[in-house]
């Protein structure tokens, strides 16, 4: 038996599960909460050693729409019934974004929520999480509707609603769609959205120390464990980015000049972010997977002329500095970072979900003595 086993069996431990970890984004910000996390599962190999050397728990290589319910109990210390469990269920859900973009890739993706649903009727933990684009809830044909019809008729209880990251100390704005349920508290409610000037961190704060983020050129090789590294401009981009006004500064600068402007946007006057650059006294826009390309959204940094850093993008996802990501694909690792759910939003979950365990644990106290 483990330790880690042996002391769950001691004394009552808030445990987790987390479903489509990729690289550890919940798992990071459950720890951070004081929850034990004890294994993630997902289908891509890639993500093994970043999750395992980050979290000390277990990678589970599997693909969860094959994975017999009754097998994880084989392969975790996972038993039916436990109040003391959370199953995390942010799987990937492109399909139902609002983004107009191709998503017959993601088509495969749209039914993992009945798949994750499947784990939790047969094993009915305590608590359920789940994060995802706030199309979720509204588009047609969304597993979510059957989700919860299903969590209600094994009685369990839930809160709902589309939090901005921003508000949960993630520099950036981010809004998703979450829901977290209960089978063993009356009622559950999700973390307050302070919406306090004060609270927000800006993208200065996040990433504007020089000491921290040394500056770079497009380009730029960090071959550390730190990967401040900057992908390489095309010659034209390059200068696009130099004529981009510095803090917040959009494209809009040189859309008169014949050579910089692209044939796309002579007639058409959207999607101002493209080669835009990030505001210091702002927090970041949505950082997606293709973060580290100035051609994709406003991610060229304040005041260097070069898209933001693998570290920076990693910063602006509210990962920790020490936050160790292996891959030898700088792309790989973006995707890594851009698809994790913000740490920090996820710590604020587990808080809150952790907050309504201890009540529970409390009371069976009472009812013993």
């Amino acid at each position: 038996m483990t330790t880690k086993t042996k002391n769950c069996l001691d004394k009552p431990v808030l445990k987790a599960v987390d479903f489509f970890c990729g690289a550890g984004g919940v798992s990071c910000g459950f720890r951070n909460a004081g929850i034990e996390v004890l294994g993630g599962i997902d289908i891509d190999s890639k993500f093994e050693k970043t999750f395992e050397n980050n979290n000390d728990a277990k990678f589970l290589n599997e693909d969860v729409s094959n994975l017999a319910c009754e097998k994880l109990g084989e392969l975790l210390p996972v038993t039916r019934n436990d109040g003391n469990m959370i199953f995390v269920g942010c799987s990937p859900c492109q399909y139902y974004s609002n983004l107009k973009s191709d998503k017959t890739k993601s088509k495969g993706n749209r039914l993992l929520l009945d798949d994750f649903k499947e784990f939790v009727l047969y094993y009915l933990p305590g608590f359920v999480f789940i994060e995802n684009v706030p199309g979720l809830e509204t588009k047609l044909g969304s597993p979510l509707h059957k989700f919860k019809k299903a969590l209600r008729k094994e009685g369990y209880v839930f809160d709902q609603n589309v939090l901005n990251a921003k508000y949960f100390g993630v520099p950036q704005n981010r809004r998703r769609f979450v829901l977290i349920a209960s089978r063993v508290t009356k009622n559950i409610s999700l973390p307050n959205q302070v919406r306090n000037k004060e609270n927000i961190i800006t993208v200065k704060r996040a990433i504007g120390n020089y000491k921290t983020f040394p500056k770079i050129k497009a380009g730029a090789q960090d071959n550390s464990s730190f990967l401040h590294s900057s992908s390489r401009l095309s010659k034209l981009n390059l200068e696009r980015v130099k004529l981009t006004p510095k803090n917040g500064g959009s494209r809009k600068a040189w859309a008169n000049n014949g050579i910089l402007q692209l044939e796309c946007y002579k007639n058409h006057d959207g999607h101002h972010d493209v080669y835009g650059r990030l505001s210091w006294d702002k927090p970041a826009p949505t950082i997606t997977t293709r973060f580290t390309y100035t051609s994709t959204g406003r991610y060229s940094h304040p005041e260097q002329n070069r898209g933001i850093s693998l570290r920076e993008g990693a910063t602006l996802q509210s990962f920790p500095l020490d936050y160790n990501f292996y891959s030898s694909s700088k792309g790989t690792i973006a995707t890594m970072i851009g698809n994790a759910v913000p740490p920090k939003l996820a710590e604020a979950i587990g808080r809150a979900l952790k907050e309504h365990w201890n009540r529970w644990q409390n009371s069976k106290q009472e009812h013993v003595h």
